[in-house]
């Protein structure tokens, strides 16, 4: 109850949600006496694929024992999860005390709610600088509250795609414009680019790095991957070539997160990752409401021996990319779809165009920035879906006349995906 009383002040500091600045961070952080500084880190960016690509590291890093506080956002479940120190998730009574401390020396000065929670983070680190911290960032990189560190160990780029489109000038809406604000600020030490989704937005960002004189390590160029038969596949970079195990993450395309990680970890010298090391970490990757596959709970006992997903995509790339892992399904599926008001539900939706025995639209529990369930059955009517609308996910799974080896995956948003985990 004081955890949920502090956040609810933290969020009151500021009358916007966002506003992109490093301002008022740089200013609590001087405060605290500049904790970020003192970091050993690794940063993420992206739009999609971000937290698969940390607990890829992190597994790996953890076979290896090395001890990471890790900075992830927005959280499923609990806001604890964002704030991970000596491999361990934050207790109740320790984020109270971190979060009531930075208030304190903050002094009520104006800093949105996102702001002061990774100031905190920051400040919370000062106890395990020996860690390496793996650090992702939010909504862009340019001005987000990350992008305060002077140095890093080195910085992953994730595949970028459209997302949060209404955050850039009018003018500036479109692919270049969040390759620009994502990758044109990063630090000069050593930069590894995923895997993209086209080679247009590849060649995008390759030029907005050139002016960076980092290290850069380009997927196909200095690390590559191949799909091998008997659940293995070949990882080649400058260091030589490793036969791994496939992890264990749904979905070919999280092989362009693991693979990023791998080149990462063995361009940081330093760190002396070994190759047995890898090998065991990626076949014990943790990974939440990333095509995860629900299989006891509520929800479960609704859909008895029927396969339940739940996947937090809500942007056209991560609809991409659970479109082309549900192509290679040999059944009928059924979704189950809720999504924020300022993302681009046809460009989303059009993607499982031909694909769905089903389609209902819920609203999601808690959110006001939802759209409504019948305002967004009406913006994608006209795809050919078999379309529902129910309020409750649990009305929409008891509504489906399902058959032998349908597959229900409820998806649209990582904020849909955490009350689903938390009903379950």
């Amino acid at each position: 109850m004081r955890l949920q009383k502090i956040i609810e002040r933290l969020q009151k500091l500021h009358p916007k949600e966002i506003d992109l600045s490093l301002d008022r961070i740089k200013n609590l952080c001087n405060k605290l006496d500049n904790p970020q500084n003192n970091l050993k880190c690794i940063q993420i960016v992206g739009t999609n694929g971000k937290y698969s690509t940390i607990q890829a590291l992190r597994a790996i890093l953890k076979e290896a024992r090395i001890n990471c506080n890790i900075y992830t956002s927005p959280h499923v479940q609990r806001i604890n999860e964002r704030f991970v120190y000596n491999d361990k998730e934050i207790s109740d009574e320790e984020l109270t005390n971190l979060l009531s401390e930075v208030e304190e020396i903050n002094e009520g000065d104006p800093i949105t709610y996102f702001e002061i929670l990774t100031a905190a983070f920051f400040y919370g680190c000062k106890k395990y600088l020996n860690n390496l911290t793996l650090c992702e960032f939010g909504l862009f990189a340019r001005f987000d509250a990350v992008n305060i560190l002077k140095k890093n160990l080195a910085t992953i780029v994730t595949t970028i795609g459209l997302d949060h489109l209404d955050w850039l000038p009018e003018n500036n809406r479109n692919i270049d414009g969040v390759i620009f604000e994502k990758t044109s600020s990063l630090l000069n030490s050593k930069i590894i680019v995923s895997k993209q989704n086209d080679k247009e937005t590849f060649k995008k960002i390759k030029k907005s790095l050139d002016a960076n004189n980092s290290k850069k390590v380009f997927f196909n160029d200095l690390f590559s991957y191949t799909l091998s038969e008997n659940n293995f596949f070949y990882y080649e970079d400058q260091y030589g070539g490793l036969k791994l195990p496939m992890p264990n993450l749904k979905g070919e395309f999280q092989l362009s997160n693991v693979t990023a990680a791998i080149a990462t970890i063995r361009n940081i010298e330093e760190l002396k990752i070994s190759e047995e090391n890898i090998k065991k970490g990626i076949t014990k990757i943790h990974s939440i409401a990333r095509l995860q596959e629900i299989k006891t709970g509520k929800l479960k006992n609704l859909v008895k021996n029927n396969k339940l997903f739940v996947d937090g995509s809500h942007n056209p790339l991560g609809a991409k990319v659970l479109s082309n892992y549900l192509t290679n399904l040999n059944c009928n599926i059924h979704m189950v779809l809720g999504m924020m008001n300022n993302k681009l539900h046809k460009e989303y939706v059009s993607l499982f165009k031909g694909k769905l025995t089903s389609l209902t639209t819920i609203d999601i529990p808690n959110q006001k920035n939802s759209i409504n369930r019948d305002e967004l059955k009406n913006k994608i009517s006209n795809y050919g879906f078999n379309l529902c609308s129910k309020k409750t996910c649990m009305e929409a799974i008891t509504s489906l006349k399902l058959k032998k080896n349908d597959i229900i995956v409820i998806t649209g948003s990582l904020y849909l995906a955490g009350e689903i985990l938390k009903l379950n």
